[in-house]
């Protein structure tokens, strides 16, 4: 039984598919469920393969079962059912704690631009889980090894298509950066930042007001992006947008230092130049 479990667990992993594991870790009194009764619940509800309880507990478990993938946070429970009125609705005798678990694909960084904060931004993904994908035509895969697709092709969104569980960065170094963003927020990401200065942050929001595009879905845009770590180099400024990403995953504060912002610290300046330095290095 654990096997056929277990096989199919694969199978939805490798499909990408989102899907729990419920598993009984306690027992008391009358329940035809056994501790270590294991189901799989899919990213709809409906239980796929396994048993915890039948009826009893298996509205339960499958409802609990979708806040855990939406909130992406295992669960222990406790069923009741001994009590009609309180518990499940269905008085089977017994109490059961049953532990969720939420198997969830990697969500994507997409990174578009190359040059070193790309690179970092990279690295950075890798170790915190997200799965990479670049998308810049001047990118090599030598710069890259943590990439699993390189994508050379401009505003190619079938290639990279958008999704919401997408982290997309815009690492451009202000080469066609407002393109890319108009064509990002086209999608339904969980997080699109722009990597720059606040004025060119400035000039690129307001292109994308004139071009028609909703108030509400600029507001969305991470711009400049990061959290306001006083980054002064490429590495730290790769650093302060995986810690805004990180954040916003976890329930964290994640916003950016305010873009009307005038009084500019001695570290904003920093962290321009590093931005402007980045696009002479990598000016043909």
């Amino acid at each position: 039984m654990f096997t056929d479990l277990y096989t199919k667990a694969a199978e939805l992993a490798s499909r990408g598919q989102p899907f729990a594991i419920a598993t009984v870790v306690r027992v008391e009194g009358s329940s035809s469920a056994r501790r270590g009764s294991k189901a799989i619940i899919d990213q709809f509800g409906k239980l796929v393969l396994g048993w915890v309880g039948g009826g009893c507990a298996e509205s339960a478990v499958r409802s609990e079962a979708l806040t855990s993938l939406e909130t992406e946070r295992p669960r222990m429970i406790t069923v009741d059912m001994s009590d009609e009125e309180l518990g499940v609705g269905m008085p089977c005798g017994g109490t059961m704690d049953i532990f969720i678990e939420p198997v969830l694909p990697k969500p994507e960084l997409l990174i578009i631009g190359h040059g070193r904060i790309a690179e970092t931004l990279a690295v950075l993904g890798d170790l915190m889980g997200f799965s990479i994908t670049v998308n810049d035509p001047a990118a090599e895969r030598s710069a890259f090894p943590q990439a699993e697709r390189l994508v050379t092709e401009d505003f190619d969104l079938t290639e990279t298509p958008i999704g919401a569980k997408s982290f997309v960065v815009i690492a451009t170094q202000h080469k066609r950066d407002h393109l890319w963003l108009e064509k990002a927020l086209q999608g339904n990401a969980a997080y699109v930042a722009l990597i720059a200065s606040r004025h060119r942050a400035r000039l690129v929001l307001d292109y994308l007001r004139a071009g028609g595009t909703a108030e509400e879905k600029i507001a969305t845009v991470y711009a400049p992006a990061g959290l306001h770590l006083g980054a002064s180099t490429p590495e730290e400024i790769a650093l302060s947008v995986i810690s805004q990403m990180v954040s916003l995953r976890r329930g964290g504060g994640a916003s950016s230092l305010p873009l009307h912002e005038e009084r500019l610290s001695g570290c904003d300046f920093v962290t321009d130049a590093v931005i402007r330095q980045c696009e002479a290095d990598v000016a043909p």
